[in-house]
């Protein structure tokens, strides 16, 4: 059985940082792009970003570019998402997603895998 399992969410102040964690299980990921997603109440899923299978190609919502960081680490089957100057319009539910195949993709619709989500939550 696939698991994604996301940890690292928290209460941070505004400006904080913080880093998710996603570990897969089950089968490995290493040939897969996979992705970060966010939920914030009463608003869809939306993008934040994504990494290629090595690791050499990353994509990022706009809002996001030079804030955010995805990377991989293939022998430990985790993708990690660090999160720097945080908003209070940063917090939402943030869900780790895992392609079938290499190609780096941004819509939620092209990820078969999901985790639970965890949550991050930025005070003002």
């Amino acid at each position: 059985q696939v698991q994604l399992v996301e940890s690292g969410g928290g209460l941070v102040q505004a400006g904080g940082s913080l880093r998710l964690s996603c570990t897969a299980s089950g089968r490995t990921f290493s040939t897969n792009a996979m992705g970060w997603f966010r939920q914030a109440p009463g608003k869809e899923r939306e993008f934040v970003a994504a990494i290629n299978w090595s690791g050499s190609t990353s994509y990022y919502a706009d809002s996001l570019k030079g804030r955010f960081t995805i990377s991989r680490d293939n022998a430990k089957n985790t993708v990690f998402l660090q999160m720097n100057s945080l908003k209070p319009e940063d917090m939402a539910v943030y869900y780790c997603a895992a392609r079938t195949t290499a190609l780096v993709l941004t819509s939620d619709r092209n990820y078969a895998y999901w985790g639970q989500g965890t949550q991050v939550t930025v005070s003002s």
